[in-house]
Parts: C-alpha cells; sequence; structure tokens
C-alpha cells in the first residue's frame, strides 16, 4: 500500500487531537492517508484496549483515511529499544508513505516524545538494505513533528484547518471513554462539554500566528525550500 501521508501515535486518539485537521485536509485533498497507532492504550486510566479500538474504528471513519492498524506495543512502556523501531520500519517499508507525522521529540508523556524519536530512526532503518526486514528499502521523503502538546514550542509552520475543524472535533468525539464528568473541569481529561473550548482554543492560538481561525503546529528539522517569494504566505508586518 502507497500511502501519501502516514501519522504515527503512541496512543488511540493522539492522531484525532494533534493532527487531526491536517489528516483530514489531506483525505480531502485526494491523498490517502494511514494512521500507525502504536500501543491498544490498555494501561490508560480510563476505557479499556478493545473500547478503544472501537472508538478509533469510529474516528477513522469520521476522518476518512484509507489505512489504520495499531502495531501492539505496551502502552505506558514504548522504549527506545531496537526491537520497537524495527516493527515500526517493517510497517514504513509496507505502507510506503512520502510523508510521515510523528509526536514533537520532547513533552510531558514519555510514550508521546518517545514515538517521536523510535519514529525517526525507525524511518531511516527502513531504507537500510541488510536489515531483518521483508520488502525493498525505503524511507519517507518528509517526516514533520506535531508539537501541539507542546504550546511553547515555536512552529516551523501552520495548517490552516478552519473548514476541517468540526469534523476534528467529531473525530475527537468518537473517544468517549476519555471524557471526564462536567463537573470535574481541572481533570487532564476534559467533559464532552469542555472539550470544543479546549481543542478550540489551542488551534484558535495557532490558527492566529497564521491570520486563520483555526490551524494545527509542526515542526520540521530541516530548513524548507521556498521557490517564490513573491507568493510567500503569513504577512510580516
Amino acid at each position: 500500500m502507497n500511502l501519501d501521508v502516514l501519522a504515527i501515535a503512541a496512543h488511540r486518539d493522539d492522531v484525532e487531537l494533534t493532527c487531526g485537521g491536517t489528516v483530514i485536509k489531506m483525505v480531502e485533498s485526494g491523498y490517502r492517508v494511514g494512521v500507525l497507532d502504536l500501543s491498544a492504550g490498555e494501561s490508560g486510566s480510563r476505557g479499556s484496549a478493545s473500547l478503544r479500538a472501537k472508538e478509533a474504528e469510529k474516528a477513522a471513519k469520521v476522518m476518512g483515511i484509507a489505512h489504520r492498524e495499531n502495531l501492539g506495543l505496551p502502552d505506558a512502556a514504548i522504549e527506545n529499544l531496537r526491537d520497537y523501531k524495527l516493527k515500526i520500519a517493517q510497517k514504513i517499508r509496507e505502507l510506503q508513505p512520502r510523508t510521515v507525522i510523528l509526536p514533537y521529540w520532547a513533552g510531558r508523556h514519555p510514550d508521546h516524545y518517545t514515538t517521536g524519536q523510535i519514529g525517526y530512526e525507525a524511518c531511516f532503518l527502513a531504507g537500510l538494505d541488510k536489515l531483518p526486514l521483508k520488502g525493498e528499502p525505503f524511507r519517507p521523503f518528509k517526516i514533520i513533528y506535531a508539537s501541539v502538546y507542546v504550546p511553547a514550542v515555536v512552529p516551523t509552520f501552520v495548517v490552516d484547518v478552519t473548514k476541517q475543524f468540526d469534523k476534528k472535533l467529531k473525530s475527537i468525539l468518537c473517544y468517549s471513554s476519555q471524557f471526564s464528568s462536567e463537573k470535574d473541569v481541572q481533570n487532564l481529561f476534559p467533559s464532552r462539554k469542555d472539550l470544543g473550548e479546549r481543542v478550540g482554543s489551542l488551534a484558535r492560538h495557532f490558527g492566529l500566528m497564521v491570520g486563520v481561525r483555526f490551524g494545527e503546529p509542526f515542526v520540521t528539522r530541516e530548513v524548507a525550500a521556498v521557490e517564490d517569494i513573491v507568493t510567500m504566505p503569513v504577512r510580516s508586518i
């Protein structure tokens, strides 16, 4: 399966929360988009692995993606191990994505930033000929990092997801097991009522950076190439 975009995340619902609008926008643009969730979420405080699998399936249908699968790595124990890198590298070879979206390489949750680290190394390993992997060597052309979980990081670029925001919110709402009661307003897990405000405030923050209503931030390690300096978006002054 040749994908245009593959979003790799530690848990079911991470993609929806961090780059769901961008995923939906790419689907609507005609690209083949997939999601690779590394763990089943079996160690999470809420829900269960089987319930979250059903929620993820519903969310995938909302986003309209072409492919979604779970790698079965241990939740809350995603570590920088060669075996894990090779498992991800095998999927890179099978799916052959041109662009890979990873979680930012620093942050609060060890599973998130470790996924960013081993995901990058897996993309490299997938291109080595003599590793114990099936298929032809392959490396993605572009790797970008979703940085919304680390809002202090200045984005390299922001994707306008204003038209996709309602569908993004709908995909997040598929994960009903992850919501708190409406009275528990200071919990890490928002209530259904509070979700739109929380997700919307972050998207609004990054959207304002580029003069749109809702945006999703990304970081790249490399400098971007620009051919036409006349048509570059976002006013400088």
